[in-house]
């Protein structure tokens, strides 16, 4: 039995989502077209007003629907603290732990030269601009405890000496192999003040 060509879209369009499979998107279009129509109806809505509104903070570059996110226009952060992540949610799951009260600059992604994803691609001469127009006494590279999010440390530390800008890692509480969304805040809080420099 084949479903109609709507449906098949509909889950087709639902595989767009991480860690969903043909089953898993098959269940969840079924649930939203036969017991959650008003559910289906209020996500639909939301995704348009979010794809239409949300976009980069001009500073940090996390997801917002402001000029600037709630981050770099508070006055209270410390500006001489920019802790650079892979992605908007790492940068979140720092805000969770509490304990950083600087800046963020988030590059999405990581270096990947077999993926062709170099430097230019995640925003790094844009970072660097920023490291040239701010007083940054300290650059915290958060990037995850990956092969890639290593050598994207790596390269943004060799690129931070050549400011004069004092350049750390977290530490590795943080799990080799591990993904900042994932861990804990009570490890992330712990990672965050044994950070090294590199």
């Amino acid at each position: 039995m084949s479903f109609s060509p709507l449906i098949d879209e509909l889950i087709t369009a639902l595989r767009c989502l991480p860690g969903v499979g043909p089953k898993s998107a098959q269940r969840m279009a079924f649930q939203l077209l036969l017991q959650r129509r008003d559910g289906a109806a209020r996500l639909t809505r939301t995704l348009e007003r979010a794809l239409e509104q949300v976009g980069q903070c001009s500073q940090c570059r996390t997801l917002t629907e402001q000029t600037l996110c709630e981050v770099c226009a508070n006055p209270r952060r410390n500006r001489a603290l920019l802790c650079v992540v892979e992605s908007p949610i790492d940068a979140l799951a720092l805000e969770t732990a509490g304990s950083y009260q600087g800046l963020y600059y988030v590059l999405h992604g990581k270096l990947s030269p077999i993926d062709g994803i170099g430097p230019a691609e995640i925003g790094i001469p844009a970072l660097f601009e920023r490291l040239q127009q701010e007083p940054v006494e300290e650059l915290i590279v958060a990037t995850n405890a990956t092969l890639e999010g290593e050598a994207t440390a790596h390269y943004i530390a060799d690129r931070a000496r050549s400011l004069s800008i004092r350049c750390t890692r977290i530490a590795h509480g943080v799990p080799l192999g591990g993904e900042l969304e994932y861990v804990d805040g009570g490890t992330l809080s712990h990672a965050l003040s044994g950070r090294t420099a590199i």
